[in-house]
């Protein structure tokens, strides 16, 4: 259960940017961070709300085979959400995380990010 979570909420993002907004660009832009960050994408689901011509967000996730990244757009706000948690299970992926987290803040451009990371560790005996 060894890990590495990262949360982001990102201010200031531009609403017209297609990422607030097209689901499938969004995907697209996820999937190659994931890709370049050497993590392994095996599943995703991006849900657009609201009908076409609605200035809606988008809700998202990457399921890694290391764990997953989420993320969820708010044009109306300038505002997105970002998670990735990674498994240290059998490697050290945190160095893979801190990248994918840095593409994705760069991809929206914030004026402002206020970023957390919490190291999960499993206890080393069993649990009782």
């Amino acid at each position: 259960m060894q890990g590495l979570h990262i949360t982001a909420d990102l201010r200031g993002v531009d609403p017209a940017l297609p990422l607030m907004r097209d689901a499938e660009a969004l995907a697209a832009r996820c999937r190659e961070a994931v890709r370049l960050s050497g993590l392994s994408g095996v599943a995703e689901l991006f849900h657009r709300f609201g009908a076409a011509d609605e200035q809606n967000g988008i809700t998202g996730v990457v399921l890694l085979a290391e764990s997953h990244l989420a993320i969820h757009t708010w044009p109306e706000l300038g505002g997105v959400t970002l998670d990735v948690y990674v498994c240290n299970y059998g490697a050290d992926n945190s160095a893979k995380a801190e990248t994918l987290m840095a593409a994705l803040i760069a991809a929206f451009a914030p004026a402002a990010v206020n970023r957390q990371s919490l190291s999960r560790a499993a206890a080393s005996t069993p649990a009782v």
